[in-house]
């Protein structure tokens, strides 16, 4: 046999062993794909996950770590469980975190509108454009990713000031008197996160656009339907997967969002995740932090669960 035969049977008998274990152990190979992802979630998702809801039921104190053991061992030898439901109490009394959960779910909410009334034109666009436009307009929308997320937001600090290009323009052609105060402002906020998830809400509308039958556009014009009526009639029922994915893109990560509204926010915009930030690593009250995470995330958890059943009774129909 010769020498590159006996390297490649050589490279092949660990896959083949191991193909070899894996059934044996009754193990097909779709149970093997849906079991990788399923391991990655419950390592960084479910453990996080009760590691916080641990924390939440404990009590700060000062000490390594700042917050009170689960259980503790009576001179008896028994154990007795330490948890308490006073985090999630406190929450409920203090209406600080009321009013920063509102905030964030209408600022993300407002963010998610304007990019998907600045997205699905573009994503509309996109979609009808030919070959090899169609590839240089998606490169341009994922241009941005290639330069850092922190970068980004500072340049918007530059457009937005007081002295920033934005004013400057405006005073040069007449269209203003005065400065305009935009940084420091919920307005600012706005622009950074439609700003930087716009391309979360582009591809989602994207690729369901272009997967579009042609035929129901045809059928619609045949019968005598101007574009007006077969774009809100054909194209965007048809469309709704794109725009319920692009906005849960876009909704989800703006609601717990922290660096835009620290940079381009004022003190008035209050934030959730700001919020968590103050309590983690200027309070170090872990566990009110932790019950402000748990909160959040079933906040975030219950409308995609709703979406996802609304959309899955649609399919069944």
């Amino acid at each position: 046999m010769s020498a590159p035969a006996t390297n490649a049977l050589t490279r092949s008998l660990p896959w083949r062993l191991t193909a070899r274990v894996v059934g044996a152990m009754g193990i097909t190979g779709r149970t093997l794909v849906i079991a990788v992802p399923m391991l990655w979630f419950l390592v960084f998702f479910l453990v996080p996950f009760f590691v916080l809801g641990r924390i939440s039921l404990a009590e700060a104190i000062i000490a390594r770590p700042p917050y009170t053991p689960l259980w503790e061992r009576m001179p008896d030898g028994t154990l007795t469980i330490i948890a308490s439901l006073e985090n999630f109490r406190f929450l409920l009394a203090d209406r600080l975190y009321a009013n920063a959960y509102l905030s964030s779910i209408r600022i993300a909410v407002v963010s998610t509108v304007f990019a998907l009334l600045i997205g699905y034109p573009m994503a509309y666009f996109i979609a009808r454009a030919p070959e090899p436009r169609r590839s240089i307009l998606l490169l341009l929308v994922i241009l941005p990713f290639w330069t850092s997320f922190l970068l980004r937001v500072y340049a918007w600090m530059g457009f937005l000031r007081r002295e920033g290009v934005i004013n400057n323009f405006l005073l040069h052609i007449g269209a203003i008197d005065r400065p305009l105060i935009m940084l420091q402002t919920d307005f600012a906020v706005y622009v950074g996160i439609v700003y930087t998830y716009l391309p979360f809400m582009i591809l989602p509308l994207y690729a369901n656009l272009t997967k579009l039958d042609q035929a129901h556009l045809e059928a619609a014009a045949d019968l005598g339907a101007s574009p007006m009526v077969t774009f809100f009639t054909v194209t965007l029922p048809l469309s709704m997967p794109g725009i319920v994915a692009g906005s849960m893109l876009v909704f989800i990560p703006a609601i717990g969002e922290y660096v835009i509204p620290a940079l381009l926010g004022g003190p008035d915009t209050l934030m959730i995740g700001r919020v968590l930030w103050d309590e983690f690593f200027q309070a170090r009250d872990w566990p009110v932090a932790s019950a402000v995470a748990i909160v959040m995330l079933f906040l975030v958890v219950a409308p995609i669960m709703w979406l996802q059943s609304v959309q899955n009774r649609r399919e069944l129909k």
